[in-house]
């Protein structure tokens, strides 16, 4: 079964006389976005991370898990005249499902890792408060701020891989952050380190914000956390943009 198939999916000939490509096999007789780990199994060249970049592109493709499989294993039958190794299934579907997870996560209000609320709520909540009217109004954005904070990076146990662990910090962190914005604020998880907070500007802002770093250094021993606040942008796409960076960061 395809997941989020809309995604990627070549669209079929508009002229009923010709006939599109199956989309599946290309003209090298390996699968589609298997091109590339074909040419690294002839010349001899490292395949994981070639399949990392493979089970990447299929997710976004929207190729379901068996049709993943069904390629790299045509593909190794066809190259080689074997099956791929546990390495190299691995990879290939650790990359497909973290990909794929992380679609599942912008559609979802919640991040499923840490309870948080996720990148699109907080986008969503924005774009309310866009609509509601001016920046330069109260009941607009003007009367808002995103309070950010970030994760030191120096836990010994914070592989690059281990994303349960990076996650359970994040997550320690979101409730500290609840203690000190413990109101209707919007507390969203952005990207691997950083935590987002839609609170409104008033004058107890500063003194909150004071709160809430004391809290997080108190509670991280592996080095002080930034906090900040940022200035909301006038217009609303400017604000996404503004997340997406602050999410890459």
């Amino acid at each position: 079964m395809k997941i989020f198939a809309t995604l990627g999916r070549r669209l079929t000939a508009a002229d009923p006389g010709v006939s599109e490509p199956e989309p599946t096999v290309e003209r090298s007789g390996l699968p589609h976005r298997f091109e590339a780990v074909g040419e690294a199994l002839t010349s001899g060249s490292d395949v994981i991370d070639v399949c990392s970049v493979a089970g990447q592109e299929l997710a976004r493709d929207g190729a379901s898990v068996e049709e993943t499989l069904a390629g790299l294993r045509a593909t190794w039958r066809g190259v080689t005249g074997g099956d791929p190794s546990y390495d190299v299934v691995t990879a290939l579907l650790t990359a497909w499902s973290e990909t794929t997870l992380g679609y599942l996560n912008q559609l979802s209000c919640e991040d499923p890792l840490t309870g948080l609320s996720s990148q699109a709520h907080l986008r969503s909540r924005l774009s309310e408060l866009y609509r509601l009217g001016g920046a330069g109004t109260d009941s607009g954005i003007g009367g808002y701020a995103l309070v950010v904070f970030e994760m030191p990076s120096g836990d010994p146990s914070d592989e690059p891989g281990d994303h349960f662990t990076r996650a359970m910090r994040v997550a320690r962190s979101g409730e500290l952050a609840r203690t000190a914005f413990a109101r209707d604020e919007t507390v969203a998880r952005l990207g691997m380190h950083r935590v987002g907070i839609l609170t409104r500007r008033d004058d107890h802002l500063g003194r909150r914000v004071r709160v809430l770093r004391t809290l997080l250094d108190g509670a991280e021993p592996y080095g002080l956390v930034r906090v900040w606040i940022e200035g909301l942008p006038t217009t609303d796409a400017v604000a996404g943009m503004l997340l997406d960076e602050l999410a890459r960061g």
